[in-house]
C-alpha cells in the first residue's frame, strides 16, 4: 500500500486582475464557464453549495450553474451603496469533512482602485481528495479553467506558507506560485530552465509549471527555483504590479 503524501503545508489557487466594469450577466457568464469546466478538473469540484450560517443550512441551497441562476446569486452580492465595488459571491462544495473540502470566492465586476477582482479557491489538505487534487496536473488543469473564464492578470496555486516570501508588501504584486498564469498582456514568457514547464493558454497567456512533483516550502531547491524564475520573469518585465 503506498502512504498518502502527508505535509504540514495548505495550498490555495487564485486568479487576479485590475479594474473590470462588467454587468452582473457578463459576471454571470464567466462564473459558467468556470463552474462547466471544473467537473473534468476534479470530481469533487462537479457540485457546488451558496455558503451559509453552517453546513446544514449550506447544504440546503446547491447552486444551479444556469445563466439565470448564476446571474441572480452574482445580485445578491452586489454593493447597495457603491456601484463601483462590483459584485460578491461564494461556494462551497459540501465535502463531510473540511479538511478535505474546497469553497472559492469572488469579486468581479469591480472598477475601484480599492477592490481587486479575485477568484481565490480555499483546497483540500488532508485526505484522499487533497492526495489527488494537491497535484502538478490537477492544480494546472484548476489554474487553466480560472484563466479561461475570468481572463485576470495573472493566477496562481501554490502553498500558503510561500506567500509571505512572495508578497512584496504591494497588494497589487504578482506571485510565482506552484502552478503561475500570466496574461499575454504582460508580454512574452522567456525561455525557463528545466524542469520548468511552460504551456500556452489558448490565446490567452502562458501557463508556468514548476516542478512536476508537490512543490514544497520546506525543499529550499524549490524555493530557490521560485525565486530564480521571479528573476528572470522581471528582468523581462513580466512581473510589473496590477494596475488599477
Amino acid at each position: 500500500m503506498i502512504k498518502a503524501f502527508q505535509s504540514e503545508e495548505t495550498y490555495f489557487a487564485g486568479a487576479y486582475w485590475g479594474a473590470r466594469k462588467e454587468s452582473s450577466e457578463q459576471c454571470a457568464r464567466r462564473a459558467g464557464t468556470l463552474l462547466a469546466a471544473l467537473p473534468s478538473v476534479d470530481p469533487s469540484f462537479t457540485q457546488w453549495f451558496q455558503q451559509g450560517r453552517s453546513r446544514k443550512d449550506a447544504l440546503k441551497r446547491p447552486i444551479e450553474p444556469t445563466s439565470a441562476e448564476l446571474e441572480k446569486l452574482i445580485l445578491k452580492g452586489k454593493d447597495r451603496v457603491v456601484e463601483e465595488l462590483g459584485f460578491r459571491f461564494g461556494a462551497w462544495n459540501g465535502a463531510p469533512d473540511d479538511s478535505d473540502g474546497s469553497s472559492f470566492n469572488v469579486t468581479c465586476g469591480s472598477f475601484s482602485d480599492r477592490v481587486s477582482n479575485v477568484c481565490v479557491f480555499n483546497l483540500p489538505n488532508r485526505g484522499p481528495t487533497a492526495d489527488r487534487v494537491l497535484t502538478a496536473q490537477v492544480l494546472s488543469a484548476l489554474v487553466r479553467s480560472m484563466a479561461t473564464a475570468w481572463e485576470p492578470d495573472f493566477a496562481a496555486a501554490m502553498s500558503s506558507p510561500q506567500l509571505p516570501s512572495a508578497e512584496t508588501g504591494d497588494p497589487s504584486s504578482i506571485w510565482i506560485g506552484w502552478v503561475t498564469y500570466l496574461s499575454r498582456r504582460r508580454g512574452p514568457v522567456p525561455p525557463l530552465p528545466a524542469p520548468v514547464r511552460i504551456e500556452p493558454v489558448e490565446d490567452k497567456g502562458t501557463l508556468l509549471i514548476l516542478t512536476p512533483e508537490r512543490f514544497t516550502v520546506s525543499n529550499p531547491e524549490h524555493v530557490a527555483l521560485a525565486e530564480h524564475v521571479r528573476g528572470l520573469l522581471d528582468n523581462a518585465g513580466l512581473m510589473k504590479p496590477l494596475t488599477p
